[in-house]
């Protein structure tokens, strides 16, 4: 025997209508909730004591931001295949020569999952010479919130971050903050 046609209507619409149900409020919830990326990016470490970076440069030398904490110290993570790195990279080669005379900033790189063969490239190719933290940067990204980059941190003397920028950077800007932060 068979069910009767009706039957097998209505178990179907006892199927979908919940199914559909669910279906819309995720969507709504989905399309009405503020993207990851806007609130990652909010991530705040203004004020506070900066995370440690250590670790060897790609000139074999060890770095450690802890023995920097009597400078301004730019801490700029970013990759060799990142457009916007690519293109910020002058201006922080013009701000870290407006500063070597001075010894008041120290510029330090954390390169965001790249080979250490193309950051060397890089740097030989667009300037640059300061350190550059390569290996086991996933902890130090982590510590600071990067979501992408480019990202940049300035850390004021005293080891405190003073200000996170999102994207691309320029001298000017940076001696800006350096100097609304009570800076030479």
């Amino acid at each position: 025997m068979t069910a009767p046609a009706g039957g097998s209507t209505r178990t179907a619409v006892w199927i979908v209508v919940p199914i559909a149900v669910v279906l819309s409020l995720l969507i709504l919830l989905l399309a009405t909730r503020e993207p990851a990326t806007e609130r990652a990016i909010n991530f705040e470490l203004r004020g506070e004591i900066a995370p440690l970076i250590e670790g060897e440069g790609l000139d074999g030398v060890w770095f450690d931001i802890d023995d920097h904490s009597n400078q301004w110290v730019v801490v700029n993570f970013f990759s060799t295949t990142c457009v916007p790195c690519v293109r910020e990279h002058p201006e922080l080669v013009e701000f870290e020569a407006r500063h070597a005379p001075l010894n008041d900033v120290v510029v330090v790189s954390v390169a965001f999952d790249d080979a250490a063969a193309n950051i060397r490239a890089f740097f030989d190719d667009f300037g640059g010479d300061w350190p550059v933290i390569s290996r086991d940067t996933g902890s130090i990204a982590v510590a600071y919130g990067v979501v992408a980059v480019p990202e940049t941190y300035l850390v004021g003397p005293g080891g405190v971050i003073v200000e996170k920028l999102v994207g691309g950077v320029t001298a000017d800007q940076l001696d800006g903050l350096i100097l609304s932060a009570g800076g030479a």
